[in-house]
Formats: structure tokens, sequence, C-alpha cells
């Protein structure tokens, strides 16, 4: 699954398929530039402990 990465907070977004390239389900990133994001691998980019789900994304994340 493809997701969006904040550089800034270590959070991993699911990336809004079909939307602009970094666009997420929940809109967090929509007021950030796009130097701070980047799409990943949701599963690769959480092997790095520093990375988390953003809760709002990811049922199993335990929300807001």
């Amino acid at each position: 699954m493809k997701g969006v990465l904040n550089e800034t907070t270590q959070t991993v977004h699911k990336h809004l398929i079909g939307r602009s390239e970094y666009q997420t389900e929940c809109g967090a990133t929509t007021h950030l530039s796009p130097d701070q994001l980047r799409i990943v691998s949701v599963e690769s980019s959480l092997a790095n402990a520093s990375v988390t789900k953003c809760g709002r994304c990811f049922t199993d994340a335990g929300g807001y």
C-alpha cells in the first residue's frame, strides 16, 4: 500500500488514490509543502522505529 510520509513529524498517512500526488485520506497534508512529503510504501516505512501511522487514516493506529 502506498502512503504519504510527513518527513517533519515522521507520520505516514494513507494516500488518497486518484487525487493529487500527496493528498491523504485524512487531509492532514493539504497545507504542507511538497518538500515536506514523500510517497512511500507503508509497510517499509514502518520498519523505521521513528515512523508512526496516522490515527485518522489507520484504524489500528489508535485514532485521535
